[in-house]
């Protein structure tokens, strides 16, 4: 019998306090835009770096080889929204980067 999973989940962003539903099969940077978060972008495929910010609470998931972060940002909990997938509730903070 397979656990059931919530349907989304909810990224909060912080320092702003806005929040938005975040869906599992969509990245995380799609979810943010599509709850009128304003997020910085440019390319759109985990190279340019443009997005990074830092997962403060949660998971995410990644669906490609790990892109555009070093083994160090990534244990320290920067992400990449335009290719992480929300795989809990998640709190991102804006990247002092």
């Amino acid at each position: 019998m397979n656990t059931p999973t919530a349907p989304f989940f909810i990224a909060q962003i912080e320092p702003a306090g806005q929040q938005c539903d975040a869906w599992p099969e969509q990245p995380l940077l799609l979810s943010m835009e599509q709850g009128g978060i304003d997020w910085p972008s440019s390319c759109r495929n985990g190279t340019c770096r443009t997005c990074i910010g830092h997962l403060a609470q949660g998971e995410v998931r990644y669906a490609i080889e790990w892109p555009g972060l070093t083994p160090e940002e990534r244990a320290s909990g920067c992400v990449l929204p335009c290719v992480a997938y929300p795989a809990s509730d998640v709190v991102l903070e804006t990247s002092a980067v």
